[in-house]
């Protein structure tokens, strides 16, 4: 059975944290969503199991970047938030370091966090893990869909798989935020020219604040 498990550092990688990490990881869970840097058991525990690294950055961002006057934080909401923001980039980084397969997920329902904009989880991947624009596209299709079992359906463009692609004014290589802007959608084949996802204005305006 495909297992995940949601797992949030709360306390900046203190030891208990490695302890419920290298727990989980025993028992067989496949994914640890957020993380956080790993001890050197706990990527060994990785490295053996072939478990992987779901990186969201997106719920972090907003509460480490974002004006508290905008979010309502207080001080120790703030310090807290940073915490929980470096541990998850300082986690991916090391992840990546070791050779531990890294994926790309949103968190979505979090504050600040939306259906439509996974583009930005692409965006935060690139800027704050310093990873390519190429890397963070094949990461959130590729990567993503073979984390999920589904990569022989999807993930690429190949002969026999789902025609799942998405059209764009410009070419994300050079410039991730044309995916904000998808011109078409081709689903299993079906074509949708111009897709208007609802949005959230007021939340849009504030996460372009700290891009």
């Amino acid at each position: 059975m495909f297992q995940i498990f949601d797992f949030e550092p709360v306390d900046n990688g203190q030891s208990s944290n490695y302890q419920y990490r290298e727990y989980y990881l025993k028992n067989g869970v496949d994914t640890i969503e957020h993380g956080g840097k790993p001890s050197e058991e706990t990527t060994a525990l990785f490295k053996e199991t072939g478990a992987v690294l779901i990186n969201t950055l997106s719920p972090a961002v907003p509460f480490a970047v974002m004006d508290a006057a905008i979010t309502g934080m207080t001080e120790t909401d703030l310090i807290n938030g940073k915490a929980l923001f470096n541990n998850i980039v300082e986690g991916t980084n090391e992840a990546l370091k070791q050779g531990i397969t890294v994926g790309l997920g949103t968190d979505t329902g979090c504050p600040y966090v939306t259906h439509y904009d996974m583009w930005r989880e692409l965006y935060y991947f690139i800027k704050y893990c310093n990873v390519s624009n190429a890397f963070a596209l094949h990461t959130a299709t590729m990567i993503n869909a073979k984390i999920a079992g589904i990569d022989h359906i999807t993930g690429s463009v190949d002969a026999g798989k789902s025609a799942d692609l998405i059209v764009t004014e410009k070419n994300p290589l050079e410039d991730i935020t044309t995916l904000r802007n998808v011109k078409m959608v081709v689903f299993r084949g079906e074509i949708i020219n111009d897709p208007k996802p609802s949005r959230y204005e007021e939340v849009d305006k504030n996460l372009d604040l700290v891009m």
